[in-house]
């Protein structure tokens, strides 16, 4: 199987985040695909791609669980990198409505936008059209053409990482929204950003990441997957920003709590206490300690009922292609078992899932496939994707991962 467990014993390493000595090692697994949403042609070149491990580690100074194992240059970020979720009228609803709120609550209005990880644009697009602003964005795996706003004028993307090299492009809103977790250095890159902003006091830093500690307590297996080297929690989000010299102004969960989110400015000098919802280390560690307890427990069981439906000749998809559902189909090592991932993007329909070799479909693909159980990978998502099922004349079971 494609899951180990891995000793409780330190391993050579620092914490990338405080820079502690000796994190422990907590879940491993051996041979998992380096990428989750790179589009996979082929079911040959999904199911050969080059694969990583992980060794998930845990400090217990600071709280940053890290992989171990992760190597940054076995990353391939590019314009086949497609992890867009805008094509999902809940996530389009809740991502205008939040980039409404932070142009209210900051009046980003006629204002300088930046955004790190900014994927195909669409949220810094937002940003812009609602407010009246410009921006800049950054990601590798940009496409030209995908932003079809009326300020695309207004915005430049460049198809890059963003780094100190760029420090002149600081701007008076600075946003980085799920890709901390991406980047292995998570320390070195938040003080470049901290050292490139400079006394900039009225400069506004708003990061979004998953939310560890909820991963942690579910026993959430499938939100463990190569692409994501780094994970928080809110507290050693929060400690990681103050350690590099920012002042954090808000701290909160979004998306049904799946996401932190974090407000930050440079720092006065002045001294300000944790957050109420800044969690100590050891209350983090006992998080940690209840997974490593839970999850083999959870493993089986959702290995023994999709092979007793196998075996019945029912027929079972997973809605959601992307690293969720790439991260449950490797741990739990499915090929037989599930035939399909249905997925609303049309740019992933008709390719296949990393490591597993799944067909992508589309949901209309359901009408003549009939499936008899839907696995639905983000929660947040039941109620859109019963609409659909609905609309198709289908009422297959729903089970919420």
């Amino acid at each position: 199987m494609a899951t180990e467990r891995v000793a409780k014993t330190s391993m050579d390493s620092v914490c990338f985040s405080c820079g502690s000595q000796g994190p422990r090692v907590f879940y491993g697994r051996k041979d998992v695909p380096v990428h989750s949403v790179l589009l996979m042609p082929t079911r040959e070149i999904a199911v050969n791609y080059p694969k990583g491990d992980i060794a998930l580690s845990f400090c217990r100074e600071c709280g940053f669980i890290f992989n171990q194992a992760f190597l940054p240059d076995r990353q391939e970020y590019s314009s086949s990198y497609e992890g867009t979720q805008a094509f999902s009228p809940t996530f389009s609803e809740y991502a205008r409505g939040l980039a409404e709120r932070l142009i209210d609550r900051y009046n980003l209005r006629g204002k300088s936008i930046m955004e790190i990880g900014c994927g195909k644009g669409e949220f810094l697009s937002l940003l812009c059209e609602l407010g009246g602003n410009r921006g800049v964005g950054f990601d590798p795996g940009y496409s030209e053409g995908r932003i079809k706003s009326q300020t695309g004028s207004h915005i430049t993307v460049i198809r890059d990482v963003y780094s100190e090299r760029y420090a002149d492009h600081i701007a008076d809103f600075i946003c980085c929204r799920m890709t901390l977790e991406h980047i292995q250095g998570v320390g070195g890159f938040v003080r470049a950003l901290s050292r490139s902003i400079g006394d900039r006091s009225d400069a506004i830093v708003f990061f979004q990441v998953p939310d560890a500690s909820r991963i942690l307590r579910e026993a959430a297996f499938w939100d463990i997957y190569y692409e994501h080297s780094s994970y928080f929690s809110p507290g050693s989000l929060a400690r990681l920003f103050r350690r590099c010299g920012f002042e954090v102004l808000g701290l909160w969960k979004e998306f049904n709590d799946q996401h932190i989110t974090i407000e930050a400015r440079p720092s006065s000098g002045r001294h300000f206490p944790p957050l109420a919802q800044e969690e100590a280390p050891d209350a983090l560690g006992r998080d940690v300690e209840h997974f490593s307890t839970h999850y083999t427990a959870k493993l089986a069981r959702w290995r023994r009922d999709l092979e007793r439906r196998w075996r019945n000749g029912r027929r079972v998809v997973i809605w959601g292609s992307g690293s969720k559902g790439v991260g449950f189909l490797t741990t739990l090592d499915l090929r037989n078992e599930i035939e399909y991932a249905v997925d609303v993007n049309p740019y992933r329909q008709g390719t296949y899932m990393a490591g597993t070799g799944q067909k992508i479909v589309p949901p209309a693909f359901l009408s003549d496939y009939r499936p008899d159980v839907v696995i639905v990978m983000n929660s947040v998502y039941a109620g859109e994707i019963r609409q659909s099922l609905n609309g198709l004349g289908l009422t297959p079971e729903l089970i919420i991962a």
